[in-house]
């Protein structure tokens, strides 16, 4: 159990190294926060659904959040966090790369997250 405690923490530790040295800075929600699927929706609504769907189906601007390639094992939550506060690079679809959403906070990705995550698992998407 320790020796995959320190493993684990090594690999964060590499993991957020990584991000740093590329520039990106890691955005972390608030300690205790719970995050709220039905306070999500709206912000989904508001800063997602232009590019990804009100139905996270996706649009001819961005990619459908209902995929099996934003399943929790292959896109984390901190995933989701990265690409709101850094963009992300074209990397499994060809609408280009994803820009920064500005004026966003890591609290509200986290709700939005929570939101994505549970039409996911409604969808059969675990």
């Amino acid at each position: 159990m320790i020796k995959t405690s320190r493993a684990l923490l090594l690999l964060a530790t590499l993991l957020a190294g990584s991000a740093m040295a590329q520039g990106m800075q890691v955005p972390k929600p608030s300690a205790g926060l719970m995050p709220n699927p039905n306070i999500g929706k709206p912000l989904f609504d508001t800063h997602c659904a232009s590019c990804h769907g009100a139905d996270l189906e996706g649009s001819d601007k961005g990619p459908p959040m209902l995929h099996k390639v934003y399943q929790p094992s292959h896109h984390s939550d901190m995933a989701f966090q990265m690409a709101v506060k850094n963009g992300s690079r074209a990397h499994h679809w060809n609408f280009g790369d994803m820009k920064p959403v500005e004026g966003v906070t890591a609290d509200e990705v986290a709700h939005i997250t929570a939101y994505v995550r549970m039409q996911q698992r409604k969808a059969g998407i675990r």
